[in-house]
């Protein structure tokens, strides 16, 4: 490898195509057990930490606004399914009602760390290298808050991750 070289960084993620709607799914193991990484997916003091700021209730069947940190996205979500500290599921809300991305999260002890799959479907194909690249930004500054650390440069990375993911390519799902 030359000096203007640089190794791929870790993927967390792969990009799906199913039914003409782009689907991320993201996986890694994170160093705190289920229920303080629990705890940081649904309280929103923790989320205001290393995701984004969170209005309104986080419970099942309530409605919520996020704004996030790193791609300054933001709009209103339901919670359908919440169930302590294992899963939880959230459907976008718009004017349509149609095609709405919902996020899908597990989460599952492993030892003294714990496995978070995340999957979110419903996504514009266009998009969905931007969407693989992000959500893995929002994992690893997940991993930095578990670790008591700052978010990263989101810019930084961003840019770091979207040539990579842009390469991995949709696979038919």
């Amino acid at each position: 490898m030359t000096s203007n070289e640089q190794a791929d960084p870790r993927i967390l993620g792969s990009l799906k195509s199913v039914e003409g709607r782009g689907v991320v799914v993201m996986e890694d193991r994170f160093a705190a057990d289920v229920d303080t990484v629990w705890k940081a997916f649904t309280d929103k003091g923790e989320l205001a930490k290393w995701l984004g700021d969170f209005r309104g209730d986080l419970m099942t069947g309530s409605t919520y606004h996020s704004r996030f940190h790193a791609s300054g996205a933001e709009g209103d979500k339901r919670i359908e399914a919440c169930e302590a500290p294992t899963h939880f599921r959230v459907t976008g809300v718009d004017e349509s009602g149609k095609d709405a991305p919902v996020i899908d999260a597990t989460l599952k002890a492993d030892g003294d760390g714990t496995v978070v799959t995340l999957t979110q479907t419903g996504l514009p194909l266009e998009w969905i290298a931007a969407f693989g690249a992000g959500m893995q930004v929002h994992f690893e500054d997940l991993a930095l808050h578990l670790a008591g650390k700052e978010r990263s440069n989101s810019a930084a990375r961003m840019e770091e991750l979207m040539p990579v993911y842009e390469k991995q390519g949709v696979t038919a799902g």
